[in-house]
């Protein structure tokens, strides 16, 4: 019995991670698309927006689950991004060196740039990221002494992304919350003086799911943030180009994870209903005469999304148009949506 639940946990977790893998790829490839698209400028705003968003409603609730919100401002800031990114399956690394300064660090591979994506992000971008969430957190603890000092850049040709967190003797003005020092190198990271994660409250099944929602989660910020950003019209053509060329790529991996594989418009419905299934979404499917239906109840991704708007739903219709063509040929998948834009959303696969 114990080996049979194992397996079943197993073969969960492998869908998990398939749909954090799908996403990770949309939000890598919507930045890539911004950038090609309308130029870095406007990639970077995109980004910056993105990871401010994502700052703002992450960071301090993070620290109280993470059980570091007493730590001095720079070292819980370090340590923050540390073990977040940590539950994520991002590479960091985290050195101490006083109450006052603690390094981060993010060694090759990048996770946000996989692979050859790294090849076509700016340096501009990347410097984006930084200022939206680094160099924010002083602001967040309500400390304008704190800063970051970023020493490396990836996308610039260094090994790696990494700067420490500094409180300074005296408050900081909006430019000199984050600066660079490229002459300065992080102390060597040494993961037996690192902190970890407390085993009693993040035990394996919660380590799985957080892994995935933490890829889903850029998703769900950037959809919005990006509707805001450029206008519906805009966006929406964004949003369905990008999930359309990552579905293509994308379909092995994910129906592997499945157990599904190619086919026609069946076999595409048998893998977009497990797909809902791997992402918590409610989802029923009915067939007649080589046309499937599947009502979609649910999209928790966005259920809390305030700003949310009917655009946002250019995620998932380019994401399945490209799944389909990386199942087969000539599969039709065709959307339709109440006013709102919100579920039940309907679904026609023929």
């Amino acid at each position: 019995m114990a080996v049979t639940l194992d397996s079943a946990q197993e073969a969960q977790w492998k869908r998990w991670r398939a749909v954090a893998d799908l996403y990770h790829a949309y939000f890598t490839g919507l930045i890539l698309t911004v950038v090609t698209r309308r130029g870095t400028a406007d990639a970077a705003e995109f980004v910056f927006r993105v990871f401010r968003r994502q700052q703002q409603e992450r960071f301090l609730p993070g620290l109280k689950k993470l059980g570091i919100s007493h730590l001095p401002p720079a070292v819980a800031a370090a340590q923050y991004h540390y073990l977040s990114n940590w539950i994520g399956g991002v590479h960091v690394e985290y050195m101490y060196e006083s109450d006052a300064k603690a390094w981060i660090r993010y060694p090759p591979p990048r996770w946000i740039w996989k692979g050859t994506a790294i090849c076509g992000v700016p340096g501009e971008v990347s410097r984006a990221m930084l200022r939206g969430w680094h160099a924010n957190n002083g602001v967040a603890l309500g400390d304008l002494r704190l800063g970051f000092v970023c020493t490396k850049q990836s996308v610039d040709g260094q090994d790696g992304l990494e700067g420490y967190y500094y409180q300074y003797d005296h408050p900081l003005e909006l430019d000199q919350r984050l600066v660079f020092a490229r002459h300065l190198e992080a102390p060597l990271f040494d993961a037996k003086t690192a902190p970890a994660l407390p085993v009693a409250s993040w035990p394996k099944p919660r380590l799985e799911k957080a892994y995935r929602n933490y890829a889903m989660e850029y998703v769900r910020t950037a959809a919005p943030v990006m509707v805001q950003l450029f206008g519906p019209e805009d966006a929406s053509y964004l949003l369905h180009l990008t999930g359309k060329l990552i579905g293509m790529q994308s379909f092995d991996e994910v129906a592997s994870a499945l157990s599904a594989g190619r086919g026609g418009a069946g076999e595409f419905a048998s893998f977009l209903q497990a797909l809902f299934t791997a992402q918590d979404d409610a989802a029923e499917m009915t067939s007649s005469e080589g046309t499937f239906e599947i009502r979609q109840q649910s999209w928790k991704l966005m259920d809390d999304v305030a700003d949310y708007h009917p655009a946002c739903a250019k995620v998932l219709e380019g994401l399945f148009e490209g799944l389909a063509a990386g199942c087969g040929r000539h599969i039709g998948v065709h959307m339709r949506a109440p006013a709102g834009g919100r579920p039940p959303l309907m679904w026609t696969i023929e």
